[in-house]
């Protein structure tokens, strides 16, 4: 199984196009080494997957030509204790360094706030 195919029916890539780029840019490594689009995969082998700022560290338990649902792409890998305990520790600081930004209004005002505005300046 290619490669660029599992990486999209696994669902770590919306497109099988982006799998292809990720693997050529050397994003992803299978046992340590890059991996090409074309290499096959094979059940038992450990990826390191490095998406944006997320890091994966899974090891390959089937093999799919079609992308399905996301509980039967699940099945497809199992990811390690240490890998999950660390995007779930990136997930927290990246929310904690988040918490002291103010937050910029939603949106310019609407007509009915506009209106409020000009009906409070005018009674003052």
């Amino acid at each position: 199984m290619r490669a660029d195919i599992w990486l999209w029916a696994a669902r770590f890539f919306k497109t099988r196009a982006l799998a292809k780029q990720a693997l050529a840019a050397g994003k992803i490594a299978c046992g340590g080494v890059a991996c090409k689009p074309a290499r096959l995969l094979r059940v038992g082998e450990r990826l390191d997957i490095a998406r944006g700022e997320e890091r994966f560290e899974i090891e390959v338990l089937a093999l799919a030509n079609t992308r399905g649902p996301a509980t039967m792409a699940q099945t497809l890998y199992r990811e390690s204790p240490a890998s999950s305990a660390a995007r779930a520790a990136l997930r927290e600081q990246r929310r904690l360094q988040q918490a002291g930004t103010p937050q910029p209004p939603p949106a310019r005002p609407g007509k009915r706030d506009r209106r409020r505005i000009h009906a409070f300046k005018q009674g003052l």
